[in-house]
């Protein structure tokens, strides 16, 4: 950032990482590595920001410091599991397993809950950690051919980093095609009224839309 040393700009900057880093937890990370990961991001963006495109800040940093929280999933390959989950995990297995032995039944959830002391929905969460990972990639029936299991997730977090890096590629592109965008897609005008305002055709309109969103995917695939 031009206006601001390195230092003091990460440093004005920390609680924006800190609130996106809230949104992963408890989903396997803990939240320092959450922590660790955001401030990489916001690093990289400190360095990398240019004032002069006309953007704010926040709007840049936040894909970055996702893509740093999002890059421990990936590497991470599986889900992690807190200490004190693994605890009460290990604990409701040995109780599950010991009420087994004596009744020859499964205990029900609201059991198992009073018998480790916690709630039914942490022993809902104990049970699921105490689980073998699915494999993505399953053999069905038992043939050779490997499949692969699609698992469809919402997420608000996603939605938010596509829609700050679509406004950044969008603040740079020349005023008459963002007038365009903006025209078609923000206000919902047809292409034969959209080329009244900007004075051209609506053939000329379709082809340099066509053209401008080739672009835009090309640059956020």
């Amino acid at each position: 950032m031009m206006t601001l040393t390195r230092d003091r700009a990460v440093d004005e900057n920390l609680g924006l990482v800190h609130s996106i880093a809230n949104r992963f937890k408890g989903r396997g990370i803990e939240y320092d590595d959450l922590f660790s990961a955001g401030c990489l991001g916001l690093v990289k963006a400190v360095d990398r920001f240019d004032e002069s495109r006309g953007l704010c800040f926040s709007t840049y940093a936040v894909p970055l410091i996702m893509g740093e929280i999002k890059g421990l999933f990936r590497k991470s390959g599986t889900v992690k599991v807190s200490r004190s989950l693994k605890e009460t995990a290990m604990k409701a297995s040995r109780f599950r397993q010991d009420y087994i032995n004596r009744t020859g039944v499964e205990p029900t959830i609201t059991e198992l809950a009073k018998m480790i002391d916690v709630t039914e929905e942490q022993a809902v969460e104990a049970m699921c950690a105490c689980r073998q990972p699915l494999s993505l990639t399953v053999s069905e029936d038992g043939d050779d051919e490997i499949s692969q299991v699609d698992i469809p997730v919402e997420s608000g977090e996603e939605k938010l980093a596509e829609k700050l890096s679509l406004e950044q590629e969008l603040s740079q592109l020349s005023e008459n095609d963002r007038k365009l965008i903006s025209l078609r897609y923000y206000k919902g005008l047809t292409q034969s009224q959209t080329a009244k305002i900007l004075g051209t055709s609506q053939v000329q309109v379709s082809r340099r839309e066509k053209k401008i969103l080739g672009g835009l995917r090309e640059k956020l695939a």
